[in-house]
């Protein structure tokens, strides 16, 4: 069987310097907020190009935190407007909602999967105040169109880069288009550590000052409480961890582009609609995703071959029991994307023998 993803084997070329991070911490006996939080931090801002960045807990308290930031600054308010794309995660609406914020979904576009500036321009009302892009798969949602609604209009954005380390527009990498990004590093990330984490990167001084606040029982000092804040600090473990993931990301990212060019040019059968991708730096390919009519016949087709896929996402957010009971609309483009949707065994080190017998199978289908 070609595994989709194989953890242990991202990981065991860097087992000893893993072990060594680890123990530097452990003989260290500074678990929480000490100096692997702020060096991680430092080199992950340097990395995205960005003057600050603030590790959390995962990437779910990234977006949430920086809407509730927003709220403490006065720039947003309860039941202000928040658009994201209707086949997002479903952690892009659980960080509205747990501000009292409004949804406000819009169609992607169903060749890039990304967020349609089109549609979000024709859902701005006096309400909407700001825009989550994700940049769904690894690749840039359309920032530079994004950026100039966003102007016109007077918007936050918070850029949903769970799944983009790495991509990157005439130079600039994910994380430093908006106001602030978001940033998960959950273990099948690109950048994963070996556990939940995450962070905001950001331009924004007094948004730093305040993340760090927050995301410390809102305290900066002991004992001292300017904020409701929460516990959403990133450890010192998870740290030193991606700081040694790090040395390696380049590299990784590089293998992982070189195999979605592979897919992209050996697979060759009319049943399977390919991705289409902007431009060779702005994506990441977290996942390499493809569309049939046909999906859930391939999928079991792949699978008795010997060939592991996953579905992201087999239903849509808004389709969840969750948010039953929200009038959020009906989303055509999106719920026709989900019934098509199929994600390919992709990483850093996948052979070339398993993706040519992956090409060969799926052209045969």
């Amino acid at each position: 069987m070609i595994e989709f993803l194989n953890l242990k084997n991202a990981t065991s070329p860097l087992r000893q310097e893993l072990i060594e991070a680890c123990t530097r911490v452990i003989d260290s006996g500074r678990f929480i907020s000490g100096n692997e939080l702020k060096s991680f931090e430092e080199a992950f801002a340097a990395f995205c190009g960005t003057k600050y960045a603030v590790g959390v807990g995962n990437g779910l308290d990234a977006l949430t935190l920086v809407l509730r930031a927003w709220k403490e600054q006065g720039k947003l308010h309860s039941d202000d407007e928040v658009i994201i794309p209707a086949n997002t995660y479903i952690a892009s609406m659980l960080a509205i909602t747990e501000n009292n914020l409004v949804i406000k979904i819009v169609e992607p576009n169903p060749e890039t999967f990304n967020i349609s500036p089109l549609e979000i321009k024709k859902a701005i009302t006096k309400k909407t105040k700001a825009i989550i892009p994700v940049h769904l798969y690894g690749q840039l949602a359309p920032m530079t169109e994004i950026m100039a609604i966003a102007k016109e209009y007077q918007l936050l954005v918070l850029e949903d880069a769970a799944q983009s380390h790495g991509s990157a527009l005439a130079g600039k990498m994910a994380g430093g288009f908006g106001d602030a990004a978001a940033f998960s590093f959950y273990p099948s990330k690109n950048l994963g550590a070996l556990g939940d984490a995450g962070a905001v990167t950001t331009n924004d001084q007094s948004l730093y000052e305040l993340l760090l606040s927050l995301r410390n029982y809102g305290s900066r000092e002991k004992y001292q409480h300017d904020y409701q804040g929460v516990n959403s600090r990133l450890d010192e473990i998870q740290a030193a961890i991606l700081q040694v993931k790090m040395k390696y990301f380049k590299e990784d990212l590089e293998a992982r582009r070189k195999a979605a060019m592979f897919y992209l040019s050996r697979i060759k059968n009319p049943k399977i609609q390919l991705p289409v991708y902007t431009d060779h730096e702005s994506h990441s390919w977290h996942l390499f995703v493809i569309r049939s009519n046909e999906r859930d016949a391939l999928k079991k087709y792949l699978e008795d071959n010997g060939i592991e896929t996953q579905i992201h996402y087999p239903k849509a957010a808004h389709e969840q029991k969750a948010y039953h009971g929200y009038d959020l609309g009906t989303f055509p483009v999106a719920e026709k994307l989900q019934s098509e949707i199929l994600s390919l065994p992709l990483s850093s080190y996948i052979s070339g023998e398993d993706l040519q017998k992956i090409c060969n199978v799926l052209n045969r289908f």
